[in-house]
């Protein structure tokens, strides 16, 4: 896992929810911001995937944003934006394995063919000869 969180700045706001007076006067939401195409950690190769498969969570201008309020506190809900946007590129650079077709069986095959052959019979002894 790779650690590129020396690109990462924050931007604070208000959070909602609970909290009472604190959410009305503390910043306490957290936004992570990485500018993906300039990152010295990924080749090009990484860059590409990851814009291609987090296309949804990256802005025109190549920034890849994670939010978190869900702690009351600023410092807790950086580190969970990072620890999300982290995971996030992480799981994004893996690339899964081609698929290699199982071979069918000779005898699967002849055992298929065998019983249309049986089927086949089975229709025509049914047809009346006029």
């Amino acid at each position: 896992m790779r650690d590129f969180s020396s690109e990462v700045f924050y931007k604070t706001a208000r959070s909602g929810g609970k909290g009472g007076q604190n959410v009305n006067k503390v910043e306490t939401m957290a936004e992570a911001n990485w500018l993906v195409p300039t990152s010295a950690f990924f080749t090009e190769e990484e860059k590409e995937l990851i814009l291609v498969k987090l296309q949804n969570r990256i802005n025109k201008e190549g920034y890849l944003i994670v939010k978190s309020s869900e702690s009351r506190s600023q410092l807790d809900n950086k580190q969970i934006a990072l620890k999300k946007m982290l995971e996030l590129v992480n799981k994004s650079i893996i690339v899964p394995k081609k698929r290699k077709p199982s071979k069918i069986p000779k005898a699967v095959k002849e055992k298929r063919l065998d019983n249309k052959r049986r089927d086949s019979e089975k229709k025509k002894n049914r047809k009346k000869d006029w």
